[in-house]
């Protein structure tokens, strides 16, 4: 059965990557885009807020204002959208497309709004939750980042043990790495995606 399924996409199976922020997405993230830079794509979010020191439109989200991104939520054109202090944060279909067409298996690095979300659509997706393995090493890594303001801080912990729940719910992830030593997180991550990652190879190989 799976195999029909991922025949009739137009690409590589996406990965749905989700956990609170201070949990080692991203870091993760880069290792597995520095290993497998032919591999996998990213699909560029779409968002309200302002850019960051050294963000790039196009690259690290596409930086639009509400009104646009609220006249493409009502056209249908996001698989998934959420509002994070005041700011909309959303995946675009054409984002995932994009990467899908060039063969690379599409990484959506989401909140868990996003993955209840994509739930409902017919993405078939792997579903990958980084947690973090307490609440007050979350804190700590938080705090060493020195970029939150108190307030701010307390919002993402707030939100981060509501993820830590969301991440025991049954059903919703195919996998759940606790991020407390690093390389083994990375060896999970792999092996969870060794599968899809062969595919791909195997792929290109041949084209």
């Amino acid at each position: 059965m799976r195999d029909a399924t991922i025949k009739a996409m137009a690409g590589p199976r996406p990965v749905v990557l989700s956990g609170p922020s201070g949990a080692g997405k991203s870091t993760l993230l880069k290792k597995l885009m520095k290993e497998y830079d032919s591999v996998f794509g990213f699909s560029v979010s779409h968002t309200t807020r302002s850019p960051r020191p050294g963000e790039e439109n196009g690259k690290d989200y596409h930086f639009v204002t509400r009104e646009v991104m609220q006249a493409g939520i009502d056209k249908g054109d996001f698989i998934e959208n959420a509002e994070f202090s005041g700011n909309m944060y959303g995946t675009s279909k054409a984002a995932v497309h994009d990467v899908q067409a060039k063969n690379l298996i599409c990484i959506l690095d989401i909140d868990m709004q996003g993955v209840r979300n994509i739930k409902q659509t017919d993405l078939n997706a792997i579903y990958i939750s980084i947690q973090p393995p307490s609440t007050e090493i979350l804190e700590k890594r938080l705090r060493d980042r020195k970029t939150e303001s108190e307030d701010s801080l307390q919002r993402r912990l707030r939100a981060a043990k509501v993820d830590m729940e969301f991440s025991k719910e049954a059903g919703v992830f195919d996998v759940v790495i606790v991020n407390d030593n690093l390389d083994v997180a990375y060896g999970q991550l792999k092996d969870a995606l060794l599968e899809e990652i062969n595919m791909v190879k195997k792929t290109s190989a041949s084209s």
